[in-house]
């Protein structure tokens, strides 16, 4: 019962290249930041790149770069692109016919489970990459404001 963390990482890695303003960065440079696999952070901006999100400049000094403006890119598209598992999953074996419960939980939690992915998704739609970069902006900020000494 494993859930995806490729959301949270392709969020940090589109974070990190729109921070660089169109500056090609490596995936080893890329991995540093969020502290994985440099072939995992090629797999995921293979991945980004299929969706129109990121390019890649090849040759020296050449890397991944964001194809679109950071509020062209919703959150929305950005989970589209690397996760296609539903937010919840129902049982891997299908249960007990012969309950009650078992012959009717699926039927019940489809209905739950799709009105709560519509609600993600409506929540990631209205979101972009440009909106959690000033998200980032302001938490730096703030957790700068808390390490300076009081005079």
């Amino acid at each position: 019962m494993n859930t995806s963390s490729r959301f949270a990482f392709a969020v940090h890695v589109l974070a990190l290249l729109s921070l660089q303003e169109g500056t090609p960065l490596s995936s080893e440079m890329i991995a540093g930041s969020v502290n994985t696999n440099p072939a995992l952070i090629r797999r995921l901006l293979t991945m980004l790149a299929e969706a129109g999100l990121t390019t890649s400049q090849l040759g020296a000094g050449g890397g991944a770069m964001l194809a679109r403006a950071p509020e062209q890119i919703s959150l929305l598209d950005v989970y589209r692109a690397v996760d296609d598992a539903q937010l919840f999953a129902l049982h891997r074996e299908e249960p007990n016919p012969a309950c009650m419960v078992g012959r009717n939980i699926q039927v019940v939690l489809r209905g739950v489970i799709d009105e709560a992915q519509q609600a993600m998704e409506a929540s990631l739609a209205q979101r972009t990459l440009a909106d959690a970069t000033a998200d980032l902006h302001r938490v730096e900020r703030a957790r700068e404001r808390k390490r300076r000494p009081h005079v």
